[in-house]
């Protein structure tokens, strides 16, 4: 498996030359080059393809468009896309009346394929090869073969989100190659079911109007977000952060300057989904049903809620409005299958472990989705402490304005440091380089976690030997439950139409219906 690119040198000189003169990574301006060509090929399907009544010209259009893409990014090492496609394609026949089987091939080839990659091309910053797209394409080939397997059951025996997912009808080659590939959505997602892609295909969309403008605006934000993020990484680059004039700063600087740059590298992956939103919502592809004012919602395929991440007070905000369809997919490919194990803490570890490791072997991943995990749950037991032994002691005050002034204005101070120390890890990767910026800060997360643990505790004990007293019964899991039931994501991850000014999704990541009604709107 090839760690590098073969690109024809004509194709270089080019691409080499815009990137020495904007000063970023040929590979991330090729990216970024991609994800905007999905406005042209949409414009070109409009206008010439989409009332072509033969849906095979739709399908080889999307595969060879897509393809050719990916061929500009990665060269020959498109090939390992191919080789993912065609498998699924071979087991989806080879295992049709087998689902057990079809899913546990799929699932171990595909895994081992993406690790393998990752073994042979990681270093230890963040690379922009042939396996970030792979990763993406794995979790639509894992996905896509849980609804080949769902559309072999009997239809009361699947769930709400797995009949809107199921496919009784086989795809053929060229489909599936369309629907791996389809621009815009192949490089960074969203995810969305193949039933998605084959309403589109059969214009149950082309009524609705409205698109085009609506993807208009986001590819306008996109393009805001990416200059923040241009201008963020100029005054906080990633590399101050590891150096003596970063460890000498006053502590309150030091974890306000990280919590303003983890808000700058949050903005590169969002200016990404919002450009590609776009260009999807350009091709018509992610109607959504309609709003609650009764127009088109064409907001299917958000990929994050930027009104809630703008305005969140706590971790769990992030974790609600940040990757949607990823956290989606995830909670209903990896957490509700495994509700069979009867413990929602058991399922969550399992979904966020799931996450991790296809990120990659990186021990930042694992420390970033650990820190989630325990973040979330501490939040969860605060929210608990504050609504039963805060607010009945504390009730005028907790009502006064100017207390909800000074909380507000807490929470927000640390909804911005400590997301930037939870996203530390994820940033810098090697454990030698995220420890030594934990070094510089005096491991002030792990402090405070470590405190607050204490204080539960001692409070559980107490609380739960005066209740006993009292006559009443607690649930051992009651707060583990709530932080580990998907909540911050599942059901959470719901589409504000005024996300901002310009709008007239991050959010992921999980659980509106995976077709047109998962991702409704609140207004």
């Amino acid at each position: 498996m090839g760690a590098t690119t073969n690109i024809d040198d004509s194709d270089l000189d080019w691409a080499q030359s815009l990137a020495n003169k904007t000063g970023s990574p040929e590979a991330a301006i090729r990216l970024l080059l991609t994800i905007c060509a999905g406005y042209p090929i949409a414009l070109i399907y409009r206008g010439f393809i989409r009332s072509i009544p033969i849906f095979n010209v739709h399908h080889l259009f999307f595969a060879l468009t897509g393809s050719g893409l990916c061929y500009f990014n990665y060269g020959v090492d498109t090939y390992h896309s191919l080789v993912a496609i065609c498998t699924s394609y071979i087991l989806m026949h080879l295992f049709y009346k087998s689902s057990t089987y079809l899913i546990a091939t799929n699932f171990t080839f595909h895994m081992g394929y993406l690790l393998t990659g990752y073994y042979f091309t990681e270093s230890s910053d963040y690379d922009i090869l042939w396996t970030m797209p792979h990763c993406v394409l794995v979790l639509r080939m894992i996905g896509f073969a849980f609804d080949v397997a769902d559309g072999q059951k009997p239809h009361d025996k699947l769930s709400k989100d797995q009949r809107e997912c199921a496919l009784r009808e086989l795809p053929t080659l060229l489909e599936l190659l369309a629907f791996s590939y389809f621009p815009a959505s192949f490089l960074v997602g969203p995810q969305f079911p193949f039933r998605r892609y084959r309403r589109f295909i059969n214009r149950e969309f082309m009524q609705y109007k409205g698109s085009v403008q609506e993807g208009m605006k986001r590819l306008t934000l996109g393009l805001i977000y990416l200059g923040i993020r241009q201008m963020g990484t100029m005054m906080l680059p990633d590399d101050y952060f590891l150096t003596d004039a970063y460890a000498n700063q006053t502590f309150l600087r030091k974890i306000f300057y990280m919590g303003l740059w983890g808000k700058f590298s949050l903005y590169k992956y969002i200016s990404c989904w919002l450009m590609t939103e776009g260009a999807l919502m350009c091709l018509g592809f992610t109607y959504n049903g309609d709003a609650l004012d009764g127009k088109p919602d064409w907001y299917g395929c958000s990929n994050v809620k930027l009104l809630h991440l703008e305005t969140g007070t706590c971790m769990q905000h992030y974790v609600q409005s940040f990757n949607v369809n990823t956290n989606l997919w995830v909670a209903q490919y990896i957490y509700k299958r495994l509700k069979f194990l009867n413990n929602r803490t058991i399922s969550y570890g399992g979904a966020l472990g799931f996450l991790a490791v296809w990120h990659g072997f990186h021990s930042g991943y694992y420390m970033s989705f650990l820190l989630e995990y325990i973040v979330v749950t501490a939040e969860k037991q605060i929210e608990e402490v504050y609504i039963k032994s805060v607010i009945p002691h504390m009730g005028s005050v907790v009502k006064s304005s100017w207390y909800s002034y000074l909380k507000l204005i807490a929470l927000k101070f640390y909804n911005i440091v400590f997301m930037g120390f939870c996203l530390t890890p994820f940033i810098f990767l090697s454990y030698e380089r995220w420890i030594q910026v934990f070094k510089f800060v005096d491991y002030y997360g792990f402090i405070w976690l470590s405190g607050w643990l204490i204080f539960y505790f001692v409070y559980q004990y107490l609380h739960t030997d005066n209740t006993k007293k009292s006559g009443h019964s607690v649930r051992k899991d009651e707060v583990f439950s709530k932080a580990t039931d998907l909540s911050p994501t599942v059901g959470a991850a719901r589409y504000d139409k005024n996300s901002i000014a310009v709008d007239a999704n991050f959010s992921q990541a999980t659980d509106l219906s995976p077709t047109f009604q998962s991702n409704k709107k609140n207004n």
